[in-house]
């Protein structure tokens, strides 16, 4: 199933469970410099800039996916009936900066994940 959009537009249809390539850790020390992002700026060769380039997209892409997996059960939890302390649809958006309707996608998701044992890796 396609996820909730945040946005309000069409739900997403990329596919799932991209094996990106691997995102490496940068020193604490690069991190302070803004110009230097996961050493791209020090990559002269463009077809190796592309594919270094491509392949972190890839893996925020899949990054963002997983997260939202994440985020989407975590709503679905949060809103169960069955839970003494259980919150609604308004204080499960406000938490996670998300419109009301938003949120109620986000809990069916979740739902829907869980019942079919699609469960983030």
């Amino acid at each position: 199933m396609p996820e909730p959009d945040p946005a309000g537009g069409p739900t997403s249809a990329a596919p799932r469970r991209m094996k990106p390539a691997a995102l490496l850790f940068e020193p604490a020390a690069a991190v302070k410099d803004e110009a230097h992002f996961f050493d791209l700026e020090s990559i002269e060769d463009p077809r190796e800039l592309l594919a270094r380039s491509t392949e972190l997209v890839l893996a925020f892409r899949a990054a963002t996916d997983r997260a939202m997996e994440f985020q989407a059960m975590a709503a679905a939890q949060l809103a169960d009936p069955r839970r003494f302390d259980r919150l609604t649809p308004a204080v499960i958006a406000e938490r996670a900066e998300w419109t009301e309707d938003y949120a109620k996608k986000m809990i069916e998701f979740g739902r829907e994940l869980i019942q079919s044992g699609e469960l983030p890796d």
